[in-house]
């Protein structure tokens, strides 16, 4: 399997528009790489390929990577978009992908009467874009050669449909992960999870590749940076550091994994910081724009 990460970083991207923290300033100036919102592509053969998570940025994304570049005069190598949740970072790109070329979209039932329930998704044309409901632990071909399967973790509602009162840790359709296999080689693909539980430990086992959840280094870091009013577990989102975070609780797996949808706050994006030293000390890769994996 190959991946390519169209972006590495959370909703809002690297620099965020109305955002003056010490990373934002420092991608604007060049001293550190800008990265565009979350979405990972992946292709068994480099010729046809599914992207997973359509962000707002999908279009400059695409241009910057040739491996998505039309070969002819209406065509694209995408061959299907997976959404993983319906957050506007994830769902936003689809209406960059207008323009009347075929593609499948894979979602839960749930994801899908998201975009049912918000009309300016209709002008992903139905005739050319079929949406195709993928029910949970179901594998299914999302590209000839690449088995995908969709399981629950635990997370929330998206923001736009949050009430009054919000669970942060539901797990069913409305956030899901994503196992791949070419038959070979497996890998998991969750850009939002709120806790690590065992259940999902379990689950993720048999990992040879995983590109996991990376949004906040710590639970009250926009809080703290002055950029937010909420924790992370509160956005449905486990920490990186700690001794419940992403790393403590996944220090015994047994495969390659890089930290994928970092929030523009995260201090890892610093490559003198001592929380990115952390991070690759403990074994992990961060995702950057445009980096290339093959397992």
């Amino acid at each position: 399997m190959k991946f390519l990460v169209l972006g590495a970083a959370a909703g809002g991207g690297l620099p965020q528009w109305n955002c003056g923290c010490a990373n934002c300033n420092d991608a604007r100036a060049g001293r550190i790489p800008p990265a565009g919102q979350s979405s990972l592509a992946v292709s068994v053969d480099g010729a046809k390929w599914a992207i997973l998570n359509a962000s707002p940025d999908i279009r400059q994304q695409m241009q910057a990577s040739p491996q998505m570049h039309p070969t002819a005069l209406r065509d694209t190598p995408v061959g299907a978009v997976l959404l993983t949740n319906g957050d506007i970072d994830h769902i936003a790109g689809l209406l960059s992908l207008r323009e009347q070329t075929a593609f499948d979209l894979y979602a839960t039932g749930e994801i899908l009467d998201v975009l049912a329930q918000n009309r300016i998704f209709d002008a992903v044309s139905r005739d050319k874009v079929s949406r195709v409901s993928v029910a949970l632990d179901q594998p299914f071909d999302v590209l000839p050669g690449l088995l995908a399967t969709l399981f629950a973790v635990p997370g929330k509602v998206p923001l736009f449909m949050e009430g009054a009162q919000v669970q942060t840790d539901l797990e069913g359709e409305q956030t899901v992960g994503v196992r791949l296999s070419d038959g070979h080689r497996v890998a998991y693909y969750i850009p939002g999870c709120a806790v690590v539980t065992d259940a999902l430990l379990d689950r993720i086992s048999d990992a040879d590749q995983v590109f996991f959840d990376g949004t906040l280094w710590d639970d009250d870091e926009m809080i703290r940076t002055g950029t937010g009013g909420k924790t992370g577990r509160r956005m449905g989102h486990i920490p990186i550091s700690g001794p419940d975070g992403s790393i403590a609780r996944l220090s015994g797996l047994q495969a390659a994994k890089t930290f994928i949808h970092i929030n523009n706050t995260n201090p890892i994006w610093q490559p003198d910081s001592p929380e990115r030293a952390h991070v690759i000390g403990n074994g992990w890769q961060i995702a950057g724009d445009g980096q290339e994996t093959e397992i």
